[in-house]
């Protein structure tokens, strides 16, 4: 779950870069760090009456807190956002990747009787909780948790000591964290994550992880790592609970036609105005309302429904929220957009993406390998290669026009 567009408030998922993965993790100790900066050990002692006074023992606080050094580095971080520096037709390309739909198809193989029943349970479509994981975590890779994710102690202590605008929140998610480990849930070693604490196979914060997660698999904790039971199961549960999802809804749908981005009418009402399916069928749930969203003047139009809105309380960026979903309608079958977006490029195909990995590490730019998963790794190789060679934007993005030059060679 990620910050906002307008970068201002932090939500669950609050400031995220890097994707997470779940399975092997890495037991790194929590002291690794250089002497405290001046002014932590102060703040430490003063906190740990706060969270004592929460409830946290004090064998929990000497095993977590007792030596911890702040992990600095977050700050650079919270300043590195490169989704919304991207226009919508990159950013949906990169996550509606080849890569992303074959490997949604095989989790959902995997895991059909998981799916069946969380759709059984709490009603959300398959499609959308595979999106979900896909682009939180590439459906659990332990590869992205051993090369991205870092221990979350001492990177929420960081925050909550000296991030002067939401301090009151990191220090909310620190405690959060305690709990866990004082609840017996998880470990300070096994809770690695993003530089903002959010963790696991649908990266949980640890508020959610807390009120929010359920023991799906029954194996008597709450854990957002290991088998995907609990993240999933209990992703479910927020996008019902707080993103009011509907049950047998559809998120929405691309259309033919023009209206107000504001206000809500049935389909059958949008029907009646001339609003039209892209794909030609008809409209499933006429009784269902829906709004008009034209992200891009000249491009696709979409009537989004509630479930839209709900995908979107998990990250409150509609660029997101729509990426998610279109993901989830291809890992189902779906094609893609019926109309393009204003300058434009079709999505590279997994072959392409591959081509795109070798040839740039055959020249010198490591993409951290040639799987046609496009992570930070492949992006900074990217604008890397378009520096050099004076294309520009350089941008990171690797699509055709980048192909095409990598082709012509030097």
């Amino acid at each position: 779950m990620k910050q906002p567009d307008s970068r201002i408030a932090p939500t669950r998922r609050a400031l995220l870069q890097a994707s997470i993965g779940a399975g092997a993790l890495l037991v790194t100790p929590l002291a690794v760090f250089a002497a405290p900066p001046p002014g932590f050990d102060q703040w430490r002692d003063n906190f740990r009456a706060r969270a004592l006074a929460k409830g946290i023992s004090d064998a929990t606080w000497t095993r977590v807190m007792g030596r911890i050094e702040p992990d600095m580095s977050v700050f650079r971080q919270m300043q590195k956002q490169p989704e919304f520096n991207e226009q919508i037709w990159q950013y949906i390309n990169r996550r509606v990747s080849d890569w992303r739909i074959i490997n949604g198809r095989e989790a959902l193989k995997k895991h059909e009787a998981l799916f069946a029943r969380i759709e059984q349970d709490f009603g959300v479509e398959r499609g959308t909780l595979l999106a979900l994981w896909g682009v939180e975590s590439a459906y659990g890779d332990p590869l992205v948790q051993q090369n991205h994710m870092r221990p979350v102690f001492p990177a929420l202590a960081a925050l909550a000591w000296n991030e002067p605008r939401r301090r009151v929140y990191w220090e909310t998610e620190l405690i959060n964290a305690l709990k866990i480990v004082d609840r017996g849930w998880s470990t300070p070693e096994e809770m690695r994550g993003s530089w903002a604490g959010a963790m696991g196979h649908t990266q949980w914060m640890p508020e959610v992880w807390l009120n929010v997660g359920m023991d799906y698999d029954k194996d008597g904790r709450v854990s957002p790592f290991g088998k995907p039971d609990d993240a999933l199961g209990s992703s479910a549960r927020y996008l019902l609970n707080r993103g009011k999802y509907h049950r047998g809804e559809h998120w929405g749908y691309e259309v033919n036609g023009s209206g107000s981005s504001s206000g809500s009418r049935t389909y059958a009402a949008w029907a009646s105005a001339g609003v039209t399916r892209a794909d030609g069928k008809p409209f499933p749930q006429p009784n269902a309302s829906a709004q008009m969203w034209v992200p891009v003047a000249g491009g696709p139009a979409f009537l989004l429904g509630p479930n839209f809105y709900s995908v979107k309380s998990y990250n409150p960026s509609m660029n997101y929220a729509l990426a998610i979903c279109h993901l989830g309608d291809r890992i189902l079958g779906a094609p893609p957009f019926i109309h393009p977006f204003p300058g434009s490029e079709r999505a590279l195909t997994l072959a392409e993406v591959q081509e795109v990995q070798t040839r740039l590490t055959k020249a010198g730019f490591d993409t951290g390998g040639t799987d046609g998963r496009v992570g930070n790794d492949t992006m900074k190789a990217v604008k890397d290669y378009q520096t050099k060679m004076g294309l520009l934007p350089a941008d990171g993005y690797g699509g055709l026009k980048v192909l095409a030059r990598l082709r012509q060679g030097g």
